[in-house]
């Protein structure tokens, strides 16, 4: 059994499944009108992991989509990691209390150190991912709207001398494209860092891409909208 973890994703908008291009809230597609029969449909394929991100949250600064959280939670036995909307303590108790194992936050990692250092002695490294979302290899933050002067390799490293081991990276101009992975960014960073499970997000089309990622010693792979469009099957998922 592989280590690498195929992780399917779930963004919400108005507690629907949806897929955005690049960020891009104006190219919001729905593809699913109840999440919770979706993480049922992955669970019942056999899948373990989910990633689920909460775009209104996002948006407005604030956990929103915890309903939807919590019911996936509590009718499924998948292993929700959950993000979108987490800027203060009560956030994350809110995540944490609707069952999420692990929550992802990059805005207040980037613009308030402080209060993410405080999260990691509060809640523990272990159960934080920081999300390290690149554009032209700069950190970008407040749902990709804006690009932060932080070099993403510098950034990750900032925070793994304090505990933090899982990085889910998207490279934004790949991601919801269909075009592939970010490969050189991934490289680059596979190569530098030492320690660091490396999840890869944004751009798998295809199994290939899959196979790709995992030959490359990365962690794992959040895949969304190629399995949305029926270009991964959820069989082809589990054969990585």
């Amino acid at each position: 059994m592989s280590n690498f973890k195929v992780i399917p994703a779930i963004d919400l908008i108005n507690g629907k499944c949806v897929r955005l291009k690049k960020g891009d809230y104006n190219s919001s597609k729905t593809y699913n009108q109840d999440p919770l029969d979706m993480a049922k449909s992955l669970e019942a394929a056999g899948l373990e992991y989910l990633h689920v991100v909460d775009l209104d949250g996002a948006k407005s600064g604030k956990i929103v989509n915890f309903p939807v959280l919590e019911a996936i939670c509590s009718k499924t036995k998948l292993k929700v990691d959950f993000g979108g909307g987490l800027k203060k303590d009560e956030d994350l108790k809110i995540a944490f209390e609707s069952g999420a194992k692990q929550v992802s936050i990059g805005s207040v990692a980037v613009k308030d150190p402080g209060l993410f250092l405080k999260w990691i002695d509060l809640f523990h490294a272990e159960r934080i991912i920081l999300s390290a979302d690149a554009q032209d290899g700069m950190v970008a933050i407040n749902a990709w709207q804006d690009i932060s002067n932080q070099p993403v390799m510098e950034f990750i490293q900032s925070y793994q001398k304090h505990g933090i081991m899982d990085v889910v990276c998207t490279d934004i101009s790949k991601d919801g494209m269909l075009e592939g992975p970010g490969y050189e960014l991934y490289e680059m960073l596979i190569s530098k860092l030492q320690g660091i499970n490396l999840i890869a997000s944004g751009g798998v089309k295809n199994l290939e891409d899959l196979k790709n990622l995992k030959k490359m010693n990365m962690a794992g792979a959040i895949v969304g909208k190629a399995m949305y469009e029926g270009r991964i099957s959820l069989e082809e998922m589990l054969m990585v």
